[in-house]
């Protein structure tokens, strides 16, 4: 008799697995209830200074999920987990490996699935057609003579009693990669202005600086809004450089993110400013210049030496609907005309045709992540998928045939099966068995 261990007992209880999934599945629903990483006035301004207060000394805020006793109960039903399967694992692997054809006879005669008959052709002819019969329906028999007769064995799914640690390892899998997740990998944000470039991005909580080890640039961003001002969808063209090389471009929009080397950014949100981006265009020469001219201040472009201004504008909350702009090459008067916001337009002038475009400039907000155990969690989550179809619609079915010779030389047939789970599946599996095998 095995000795017993009241801490290993403790451990490998399926009591405290409950007690521990219960408790975990109630502070989840309490943090998701309770808006997490918010300030401490934010807590103090909802739900009162002494709630509030109570929240903080239970860990409840601001961030329940990294709190020593919510990680330490994760750590508890993991060692649950590891110490269970290891309790338990022994057992199962003896039945999947167990010599089935060393079973007595007065065993298969007491099965709830059982049938006997006899047949015309003697044991030796029997057992060869039951063995081709089997093995076309998908059961391999295995044969062994006894004392007064063989028995033929055969089995399905012997592996699906491992379908419950499958689901063990897989929730230890999903930890692994989120520990892996929190321990290489970052959450941050950046605000990139249209032009502007940075080869760094900074934590969500401690607003610490982390090197991408790249750089990336905002070239262009566009919004759209609806009649009532609302802010309908929003783009940022982004590029990637290395060494001030090009390495990727890419237009991302709301759940259609970039990623490189493993870092992923989300367009998150966006800030308009009081700048506008001009692009002016020399029709003669091909001339392009682009500059940041602030709003109502005037400015000279470098090379062509043109000076202009966004001398007023329209808007719509915080966005540029229009602009008026004053344009001049000290040639004749100032030209002055409306533009909308990322339209074009050309303007003549005594020597020269130019194209002129203008937009009012944003900044980009990008949500940063990196995850090196997503993979690992997309593992455990596929096998748990496995483990749990394995556990719930699979089952280790066992038939038996026990064949001896009777005195007339004929054959006398007794089969018997049964299954680990679904009973009565298994049932109409053996009565359909049984209906093809006692005929022949």
């Amino acid at each position: 008799m095995k000795n017993s261990n009241p801490i290993w007992d403790f451990f490998a209880s399926v009591k405290l697995a409950l007690f521990t999934l219960f408790f975990l599945s109630t502070t989840s629903i309490i943090g998701t209830i309770i808006p997490q990483k918010e300030s401490s006035q934010w807590y103090i301004d909802r739900y009162g200074e002494s709630t509030a207060n109570l929240f903080q000394i239970l860990a409840i805020t601001p961030d329940m999920y990294t709190s020593g006793w919510f990680l330490s109960f994760l750590g508890l039903l993991c060692l649950n987990l590891i110490i269970c399967s290891f309790d338990r694992f022994p057992g199962v692997w003896r039945q999947i490996r167990a010599d089935n054809l060393d079973i007595p006879q007065a065993r298969l005669e007491k099965m709830t699935q059982q049938l006997q008959w006899q047949s015309e052709k003697p044991p030796e002819a029997a057992i060869s057609t039951l063995k081709i019969t089997l093995n076309a329906h998908g059961w391999k028999a295995q044969e062994r003579k006894t004392g007064n007769g063989s028995l033929l064995f055969a089995q399905k799914g012997a592996f699906t009693r491992t379908g419950v640690y499958i689901v063990h390892a897989s929730i230890l899998v999903i930890f692994a990669g989120a520990i892996i997740g929190s321990i290489l990998g970052f959450k941050a944000s950046i605000m990139l202005p249209e032009t502007k470039t940075t080869d760094k991005v900074y934590t969500s909580d401690t607003r610490a600086a982390i090197d991408l080890g790249f750089e990336i640039r905002c070239d262009r961003f566009d919004i759209e809004f609806y009649d009532n001002g609302m802010p309908k969808s929003y783009r940022s063209e982004l590029t990637i450089l290395e060494n001030g090389k090009v390495v990727i471009e890419k237009a991302i929009v709301v759940n259609d993110p970039l990623n490189y080397k493993g870092i992923t950014f989300y367009q998150s949100s966006y800030e308009p400013y009081q700048e506008f981006v001009v692009t002016l265009t020399n029709k003669k020469t091909g001339l392009k210049e682009t500059a940041i001219i602030p709003y109502q201040q005037q400015q000279s472009m470098q090379e062509s030496g043109l000076r202009l201004g966004i001398i007023n504008a329209e808007t719509r909350g915080q966005s540029v609907s229009r602009m008026k702009i004053w344009l001049t090459d000290d040639q004749g008067e100032p030209s002055l005309f409306w533009l909308d916001d990322g339209e074009q337009a050309t303007v003549e002038r005594s020597k020269n045709s130019y194209t002129i475009s203008a937009k009012q400039m944003y900044a980009t907000g990008l949500q940063v992540a990196k995850d090196p155990g997503v993979w690992t969690v997309y593992t455990g989550c596929a096998l748990m998928i496995l483990g749990l179809v394995v556990a719930f619609f699979m089952s280790h079915q066992r038939i038996w045939l026990f064949v001896r010779e009777e005195n007339d030389g004929k054959s006398s047939i007794l089969m018997s099966g049964n299954a680990n789970k679904n009973k009565a599946g298994f049932a109409k599996t053996f009565e359909n068995l049984t209906t093809v095998v006692k005929t022949l």
